[in-house]
C-alpha cells in the first residue's frame, strides 16, 4: 500500500489541497459518493488524491470504490497506479464483482494491454455468464481494430446462451463501418430486428452511421424514414452522412425538413450544412446560417468559423472569407488551410504564399493537408519555383513524407509550366506507385501543351488504375481533336462504347432571388428561354467584335460563336444579365471544367459589359473583368 501511496502522492503533489472535499468525504464515510462525483465531473487527479486520503484514513475500499478510481487512473494514462489498483482489487476480494471486472477490462484496453484485459475476463468463471463483461471486452477489441476478436466473442456469447443488449450492439457495430464488413453489419441489423432492439434510438443511430460510412446511402435513408422518433443525433448523422458522400442538395433538403420538424440544430448540424453550401455555392443559405450562429451564441466556435471561411471562399466571396478569418481570435491549422486554399482556388497564389509564410513565422507547424493547398495555389498561379521549394521543404525542413497527392500537385505544377519531361521524370522517381490523379495531372498538362505522344502514355497508365473515370477519356479525345486526329477521337469513342461509359452532362447554375436556375447545354426548358436566347445572340455579337480587336484570336471567332454556342455557362450568363444588379458580381457555377471557347467567350463579354463574371468550374474560380481573367489564361 505504501508503494501506491508514494506513486499517487508524486502524481498529485502539485494539486491544491482540497480540504473541503476531503472533509466532506470523511463526514459520514461518504468516500464512494465523493469519488463518484469527482470521476463523473472529470476531476480524475482529485479522485486519485481523495483515494489516497481514503487509504490513509484507514477506510477499506470496496466494489463501489474501484470502478470510479480505476476509471480515473485510466483517464490520466497512469499505468503504474492502475496495476497497483488491480492488486488492491484482488486483496480486497472484489475481483469477481462484475462492474469491477468491466472497469479493469476497459482500463487495460485504454493502455493497449489487450492480453491483460482478456486475462481479467478469463480469470473469473462468472465472467462468461455476464453480459456486461462480454460487452466490455467486445467494445475494447473493436475500438483497438480487433474486430474479428470482438465478433468471435459475440459468437461465443450466443453459443453460451448469454443474452446480448443494446450496449453489445453499440460496441460491435462500429467494426462494420468499412465496406468490406457491411454484410456482417446487415446480419447484425437483422438480429436486432428480431430481438426488438431497433426501437432503441441509440442502436438505430449506430446502424444509420454504419450504412452512411459504408456508402450505402439509400439503406441509411430507408432506416431514417422508418424511425418513428428522430433525435438530434439522428438528424445530424443523416446530414453529416449526406455531406460526406457528396450529396449536398440532399443535405439542404434534409436541413429544411429538420427545421419544419421543430427540432433545433446544433453546431454539428451547421458544420454539415455549411459544407454543403460550399459545394453548391449556396451563399444565401450560408449567410442565413451565419446569422443564426451569432444569435445562438455559436459565433466563436472554431469549427464553424473554419466552415464559414471555406463556404464563403467556395461561393466566390473572398472578401467575406478573409474578414471571417481576420476576425478569429485564435486561428488553428485548419483556419490557415481554409483561407490559403480559398485564395489558391481563386488564382491568387501570391496571397496564398504570403499567408503560408506568415503562418510559419507565427510558429504554427504545417501538416500534409496545408501543403496540398499551397502547392495547388502555386500551380494555379504559375509560381513554379516557389511550389518546388515548398515541396522540397516538406521532408527536409518539416519531416513530412510527401504522399501521392503532393506528387500529383507537383506534376501539375511542372506540367502547366510546360516542363513535361521533368514531370515525367518526377513520376518515375516516386517512392510509391503513382496513382490515377498523378497520371491524370500529366494527361491534363499534355492537353495544355498539345503533346499527343506523352498523352497516350499517360492515358494508358491512368485507365489501368481508374478504368471507369470518364474524365480521362474525354480529355484524351479533346487532345486528339485539338491535333485534328479524327482517327484518335473515333478510337476513344469506340473504347467508351465498349466499356459502357457515357460522358457526364455539363450543367451550370446561377442563384436569383433565392432560387437556383440550372441550365444544360442547349437547354430550352426555362420559362424565359426566348429572352435568354435573344440576350445570348447580343453577347455573341460582342465576341465577334472582341475577336476583331484581338488579332491573335481572330482566327477563332467562328469557334467562339458556333462550336460551344449553347454550352450551359453561356445560357446561365445570359439569364443572369437579364436580371443583373450593377452592385453585385455574376456568379456561375459549372460542374465540369470550362472549355477554352467558353473561357474566351466570357473574356470577350466582360470587356464590353460592365460586370465582373465569376465562374467556378470543377477545378477553380475564374474572375473575368475588362476582357481579362484572373487565371491569366493559365488554367
Amino acid at each position: 500500500m505504501s508503494r501506491l501511496n508514494l506513486t499517487l502522492c508524486t502524481k498529485t503533489a502539485l494539486l491544491p489541497q482540497t480540504n473541503k472535499t476531503i472533509a466532506a468525504a470523511a463526514t459520514g464515510g461518504k468516500w464512494n459518493t465523493e469519488l463518484r462525483e469527482l470521476s463523473k465531473q472529470g476531476q480524475y487527479s482529485q479522485a486519485l488524491f481523495l483515494y489516497r486520503q481514503m487509504l490513509r484514513s484507514g477506510a477499506t475500499p470496496n466494489a463501489f470504490t474501484f470502478p470510479f478510481i480505476i476509471k480515473s487512473s485510466a483517464a490520466l494514462s497512469l499505468p503504474l497506479p492502475a496495476f497497483q489498483l488491480h492488486c488492491h482489487v484482488i486483496k480486497s476480494g472484489c475481483h469477481s464483482e462484475p462492474f469491477v471486472q468491466t472497469a479493469l477490462i476497459s482500463m487495460y484496453f485504454k493502455f493497449c494491454l489487450l492480453g491483460n484485459a482478456y486475462k481479467v475476463f478469463d480469470g473469473s468463471p462468472d465472467s462468461r455468464k455476464l453480459t456486461v463483461c462480454y460487452n466490455a471486452l467486445i467494445s475494447g477489441y473493436v475500438q483497438k481494430a480487433r474486430f474479428l476478436n470482438g465478433l468471435l466473442l459475440f459468437r461465443e456469447m450466443r453459443v453460451q446462451g448469454v443474452p446480448f443488449s443494446a450496449i453489445t450492439i453499440l460496441g460491435l457495430v462500429p467494426g462494420c463501418t468499412i465496406p468490406g464488413h457491411l454484410d456482417l453489419g446487415r446480419s447484425l441489423f437483422c438480429l436486432v430486428l428480431k430481438s426488438g432492439l431497433k426501437s432503441d434510438l441509440a442502436v438505430a443511430n449506430c446502424f444509420l452511421s454504419m450504412y452512411l460510412r459504408c456508402g450505402s446511402v439509400d439503406m441509411a435513408r430507408r432506416l431514417f424514414d422508418e424511425l418513428p422518433e428522430k433525435g438530434l443525433i439522428t438528424w445530424n448523422a443523416m446530414i453529416s452522412g449526406y455531406s460526406q458522400n457528396g450529396l449536398a442538395k440532399e443535405v439542404l433538403d434534409l436541413y429544411h425538413d429538420m427545421q419544419l420538424s421543430g427540432l433545433c440544430p446544433d453546431e454539428v448540424t451547421f458544420v454539415g450544412v455549411l459544407s454543403s453550401c460550399a459545394n453548391l455555392g449556396a451563399q444565401r443559405i450560408g449567410l442565413e446560417i451565419e446569422e443564426k450562429l451569432e444569435r445562438r451564441g455559436f459565433g466563436c466556435n472554431p469549427f464553424l468559423k473554419n466552415a464559414l471561411i471555406s463556404m464563403y471562399a467556395r461561393c466566390g466571396n473572398l472578401v467575406k472569407a478573409r474578414a471571417t478569418f481576420d476576425a478569429m481570435m485564435h486561428k488553428n491549422l485548419v483556419s490557415w488551410t481554409a483561407i490559403i486554399g480559398g485564395y489558391g482556388m481563386h488564382g491568387h497564389g501570391e496571397v496564398s504564399v504570403e499567408l503560408f509564410d506568415q503562418m510559419i513565422q507565427g510558429g504554427i507547424k504545417p501538416d500534409k493537408a496545408i501543403f496540398v493547398s499551397v502547392l495547388t495555389a502555386c500551380s494555379h498561379a504559375g509560381l513554379t519555383q516557389k511550389g518546388l521549394d515548398y515541396f522540397d521543404s516538406m521532408e527536409k525542413k518539416y519531416n513530412l513524407m510527401p504522399s501521392s497527392e503532393h506528387y500529383s500537385c507537383v506534376v501539375d505544377l511542372l506540367g502547366r509550366a510546360g516542363r513535361l519531361v521533368e514531370a515525367r521524370k518526377l513520376i518515375e522517381s516516386m517512392p510509391m506507385e503513382p496513382d490515377g490523379p498523378v497520371w491524370g495531372a500529366l494527361l491534363g498538362a499534355c492537353k495544355i501543351h498539345k503533346d499527343v505522344d506523352l498523352a497516350e502514355l499517360a492515358f494508358d497508365k491512368v485507365v489501368e488504375l481508374e478504368p471507369r473515370n470518364i474524365g480521362y477519356y474525354v480529355l484524351l479525345s479533346n487532345i486528339y481533336s485539338d491535333a485534328d486526329n479524327e482517327e484518335g477521337v473515333l478510337r476513344v469513342r469506340v473504347m467508351m462504347r465498349e466499356r459502357g461509359l457515357k460522358k457526364d452532362p455539363g450543367y451550370s447554375y446561377v442563384e436569383y432571388k433565392g432560387r437556383t436556375h440550372l441550365f444544360m447545354a442547349g437547354d430550352r426548358s426555362h420559362p424565359q428561354t426566348k429572352e435568354i436566347y435573344a440576350e445570348l445572340k447580343k453577347l455573341e455579337a460582342l465576341t465577334i467584335k472582341y475577336s476583331e480587336q484581338e488579332n491573335d484570336e481572330l482566327k477563332r471567332d467562328q469557334a467562339i460563336v458556333n462550336t460551344a454556342a449553347l454550352h450551359s455557362e453561356r445560357l446561365a450568363i445570359a439569364f443572369a444579365l437579364l436580371h443583373a444588379n450593377t452592385e453585385t458580381d455574376i456568379l456561375v457555377i459549372k460542374n465540369l471544367r470550362i472549355c477554352r471557347d467558353c473561357h474566351l467567350f466570357v473574356k470577350a463579354v466582360s470587356k464590353f459589359v460592365n460586370y465582373q463574371f465569376v465562374v467556378r468550374d470543377a477545378t477553380r474560380f475564374h474572375h473575368f473583368k475588362g476582357g481579362t481573367c484572373s487565371c491569366n489564361d493559365y488554367w
